[in-house]
């Protein structure tokens, strides 16, 4: 998977897999440098990938939410949990 086109027909949940193993590996502190940087590089690409999934999604939302007149657009808010 070396290009942009070929991350964005990669499913939301595979994408989150990778980019966690790939937190995991740089984590874990034994990942030569070029190679560190390497899985930054690509962690950041399924990162903003992973972001525009569900900024779909969210507007999916927004067009989908039921009010008592019919369906109405409203904007999507997710709850906060801490």
């Amino acid at each position: 998977m070396s290009n942009e086109a070929s991350k964005q027909d990669v499913s939301f949940e595979i994408a989150m897999e990778k980019l966690e193993s790939i937190v995991s590996r740089l984590e874990s502190g034994d990942v030569p440098l070029e190679q560190a940087i390497e899985l930054y590089q690509e962690g950041m690409l399924l990162s903003r990938m992973c972001g525009q999934k569900l900024e779909q999604v969210e507007r999916k939302i927004e067009m989908l939410v039921e009010e008592e007149a019919g369906l109405t657009r409203k904007p999507f808010q997710p709850s906060v949990e801490e």
